[in-house]
């Protein structure tokens, strides 16, 4: 249950660097089914970033890993050096 309230909270937030880079907005959460951990967050990417075209893509939807997230409030704050 806790799973999907998460994901329910994250789901739709604003995604952004640590150095205020705009990367789009979370579209989903990708869940390992066994541990229950989160591995990525499905990102509707902002076109204008050029550093999205380094990263993981699937279905036109940008992949980032969760361990590069810093935090959760108003943002998706992730860490920009973890990214690649």
């Amino acid at each position: 249950m806790v799973k999907y309230l998460l994901a329910k909270q994250i789901t739709g937030k604003m995604v952004i660097t640590n150095e205020g880079e705009d990367f789009g907005r979370v579209v989903d959460v990708n869940v390992n089914e066994l541990t229950g951990e989160l591995e990525d967050l499905v990102i509707d990417p902002n076109p204008d970033n050029p550093m999205i075209e380094k990263l993981r893509v699937e279905d036109d939807y940008v992949l980032i890993p969760f361990n590069s997230v810093l935090a959760v409030g108003d943002y998706v704050i992730v860490d920009k050096r973890h990214l690649l």
